[in-house]
């Protein structure tokens, strides 16, 4: 395991850096870039993405500021990594999908909480990861790209629950997966600006009024 697998795969599961057939140095890199990340988000949480310098992250995270640039090329590219974590879980989606041990409804309602985890930690660092998309080019470029991946392998799940009779076979798969990620990001955004309740009551009833639109019918509650 590499070390950007290491770091997708600790940030994903909310673990300690995996271990298992890493030497030392690597375990060690693992380490660091995963302490580089968390220090980084939470500095954009606390000051904005644009108030917060490279040498901000590096003290924040006890390392030399060179040391930075041996995992990320630029303080943009941090966020890089959310996007990342946000493709392995969509992928974790569809190997559920395809191995057919769990309802198209119960894959897609985990995959609503899973991609609502990492921006939703807090309302300031979702405000905070939102804005810095406005506000940098490198940012929306990598971001425009993921999202472009997930939504091709979102649709592949999508594909499945039409298969099983489950979702409406007369919507376009690619539609719903553009809807899936708008509606995440919309319920992120307006939760972010209000804090209460818990973003989980915001991100179920947005998944259930996602599940009637493209449901069949008699499917809209599915367990």
């Amino acid at each position: 395991m590499g070390r950007s697998d290491a770091l997708i795969e600790t940030v994903a599961s909310g673990n300690a850096p995996p271990t298992h057939g890493m030497g030392r140095r690597e375990r060690r890199a693992a380490e660091t870039r995963l302490r580089l990340f968390r220090a980084a988000l939470q500095l954009f949480a606390d000051r904005g993405f644009s108030s917060v310098t490279v040498g901000d992250i590096t003290e924040a995270a006890d390392v030399g500021k060179g040391t930075f640039f041996n995992y990320f090329e630029t303080k943009d590219h941090v966020l890089g990594v959310i996007a990342e974590v946000q493709l392995s879980r969509i992928r974790e989606a569809v190997k559920s999908a395809a191995s057919g041990r769990h309802s198209i409804y119960a894959t897609l309602h985990h995959l609503f909480l899973r991609l609502a985890e990492e921006p939703g930690r807090s309302p300031y660092l979702a405000r905070a990861v939102i804005a810095s998309f406005l506000a940098s080019e490198v940012v929306r470029g990598l971001i425009e790209r993921q999202m472009t991946e997930a939504r091709s392998l979102t649709s592949e799940v999508i594909a499945q629950g039409q298969k099983r009779g489950e979702i409406d076979p007369r919507l376009k798969r690619n539609d719903v997966a553009l809807q899936l990620q708008q509606a995440i990001l919309g319920t992120v955004l307006v939760w972010s600006l209000h804090g209460e309740p818990e973003l989980t009551v915001w991100i179920e009833n947005s998944f259930r009024h996602f599940w009637r639109a493209i449901a069949v019918k008699g499917g809209e509650q599915r367990p």
